[in-house]
């Protein structure tokens, strides 16, 4: 712990509020709020802490805190600072998935739509439904049934679905209000399980059907009756009322966080969300931030009302998503809050040896390689890599690894300005020149370590333009390769020599993985401008001329060979400018001499 940290423990208030943590970078890695902010960021640096909080500990260099009047003003100032600084450490719930909803709009002429987005726009809204296929095939057969509005004619311009009685809006007197109502109010209560009398009306035409040796008809008919039956009926686990809820559940162990929820609409159990992540705070205090970001950050539709498990906040809830949240204490509630928590149980249970190996292969490997070449542990890593075909098209690539994993985001492509044919030295001598002369002109972060893929000359040359040019001091590798091109060793120091690494360890696979990626992005990027090159025009080596006017050019005369042919007032006929005109004619039979 240093100095600086000592000092702002000691001066903590004794008061609600949000605490940002702080890496070497001056980077909030992490936020949290608290009722009582003396305590809550004390307990990080005293007592024993779990491996999780550990690691968050050992790269806090800082912090810094804001107080504010109540806890539910924490949590919602907690919500929007992970927004804003997306720290690392943080639960981001970045799935986005969604699940499609029936709606039916609020127009003149109503229409049946199947959306995955909630507004405010008036509309009924009907759903989630789980099975997109079934929702669709249940559209359909209510497009048969009722003749809300399918196309966009004016009255008078009759379009199909009019001829077949399934569209009102095209009809030369428009609809009356009254009929709308009428249609609107019979496919919600047909969504809202009077689907029965329907399904029973098709039941009776399949049979009939069938029983007229119309079988295709009859297949048809049963299908549609499936569609009904996944969209209305495939649950079985029901409430007695007919209210919207979420049911929420978690289990905690070992430094981490599994919640689920089970999503009710018309009494039914429909579909259910899992988050696994791991977690820093007090487990009520990240579950109820959960819940608060599911909502507000992440757009799921609020429903009626939301249940909690025994000793969840509930007030604060309310107050921070404006929607009923309730603790049942008793009967089939809280059985359903009970059975949310005992699959977050199971749930974390199965899975934990999926994460202790995703650990092993990612954070754990940083860790190992840090120890391996005796740095801190590196969690940002940049590797390099050069690609060419005997000089033509030079390119070099960079990847981002964070904590062990890709980060694509910030991977970034060279192409080679100052080089002349096959140089991968003076090749990594510009592109390490180039991106660390930007960092530094632009304040980015600054890797923890640089990975090279090449032996001793490669990372001699980066290393002279690190040291000797721009001053920096950065912990650089190499990647060494053996006959077969796979990776053979890892060289480090100056002079380089060679780091042993065992071939079975997950540091070895790490820097393998990083190996193989940043030469994949590398031939990649090479092979896409080999293709570009091919289709290259000689027009285009001419100044002035843009993809544009090539465009115009070739359109009107077809081939370089006519415009070759073609006179000066031919060419600035068509809009080009006669000092670029004499130009195009000069460049194109200089190069035809």
């Amino acid at each position: 712990m240093n100095q600086t940290i000592k000092e702002k423990l000691a001066v903590l208030p004794a008061q609600p509020g949000c605490y940002l943590m702080k890496d070497k970078h001056n980077t909030v890695i992490y936020v949290g709020k608290s009722k009582l902010l003396k305590n809550r960021v004390r307990s990080y640096f005293t007592g024993a802490n779990d491996q999780k909080t550990q690691r968050l500990v050992q790269e806090i260099q800082d912090f810094e805190y804001i107080i504010t009047s109540t806890e539910i003003e924490a949590l919602i100032l907690e919500m929007n600072l992970i927004k804003k600084y997306d720290p690392k450490y943080n639960v981001l719930l970045k799935d986005d998935k969604s699940y499609p909803y029936l709606k039916i709009t609020s127009e003149r002429h109503p229409r049946l739509l199947i959306t995955r987005k909630v507004k405010k726009d008036k509309g009924k809204y009907f759903g989630p439904y789980p099975n997109v296929y079934a929702a669709r095939e249940t559209k359909k057969l209510l497009d048969r049934l009722y003749p809300l509005r399918k196309c966009n004619n004016p009255p008078g311009r009759y379009c199909l679905y009019y001829h077949m009685g399934q569209c009102l809006a095209c009809r030369e007197e428009p609809a009356p209000q009254a009929e709308y109502d009428q249609i609107v109010q019979s496919i919600s209560s047909f969504l809202h399980g009077g689907f029965k009398e329907i399904k029973k009306d098709i039941q009776t035409k399949m049979y009939e059907a069938s029983e007229n040796l119309h079988f295709e008809r009859a297949k048809e008919l049963r299908d549609q009756i499936q569609h009904i039956e996944v969209v209305m009926e495939q649950q079985k686990m029901t409430l007695n009322d007919n209210v919207d809820r979420d049911v929420f559940g978690y289990s905690f162990d070992k430094g981490w966080m599994c919640i689920q929820v089970f999503f009710i609409r018309q009494g039914k159990l429909i579909e259910r969300d899992v988050a696994t992540f791991p977690f820093f705070d007090d487990p009520e205090d990240t579950f109820i931030s959960y819940i608060g970001r599911f909502y507000l950050h992440q757009n799921h539709p609020k429903p009626k009302q939301i249940f909690v498990p025994i000793g969840i906040e509930t007030e604060l809830l309310k107050g921070l998503l404006d929607v009923d949240v309730h603790t049942p204490f008793r009967g089939r509630k809280k059985e359903l809050v009970e059975l949310a928590m005992e699959n977050a149980n199971v749930f974390l249970k199965e899975k934990f040896s999926i994460i202790e190996r995703n650990e092993e292969r990612t954070i754990v490997a940083v860790e190992k390689l840090g120890d391996a070449l005796n740095i801190e542990t590196p969690h940002r890593i940049e590797a390099f890599d050069n690609s060419n075909i005997q000089g033509t098209d030079p390119v070099s690539a960079m990847v981002v690894f964070t904590d062990g994993k890709p980060n694509k985001k910030e991977y970034r492509k060279y192409k080679i300005k100052d080089v002349e044919g096959p140089d991968d030295y003076e090749t990594m001598r510009e592109v390490i020149r180039r991106r660390y002369t930007r960092v530094l002109k632009e304040s980015l972060p600054l890797p923890d370590l640089i990975v090279i893929d090449g032996g001793k000359g490669q990372m001699s040359a980066a290393l002279d333009v690190l040291e000797n040019e721009l001053g920096v001091d950065i912990p650089l590798c190499g990647l060494a390769k053996d006959d077969k091109h796979k990776t053979s060793e890892l060289l480090y120091g100056n002079p380089p020599t060679v780091i042993p690494l065992s071939r079975k360890s997950q540091e070895f696979y790490l820097v393998q993985r990083i190996q193989d990626e940043v030469h994949r992005f590398a031939i990649s990027f090479h092979r896409q401008l080999r293709g570009k090159s091919l289709f290259q025009s000689e027009l285009d080596k001419i100044p002035g001329v843009g993809e544009k006017r090539r465009k115009l050019l070739l359109t009107h005369f077809k081939s370089v060979n006519d415009i070759k042919k073609a006179k000066l007032t031919d060419i600035t006929k068509l809009g080009v400018p006669q000092n670029i005109a004499e130009e195009i004619i000069m460049h194109l039979n200089k190069e035809s001499n």
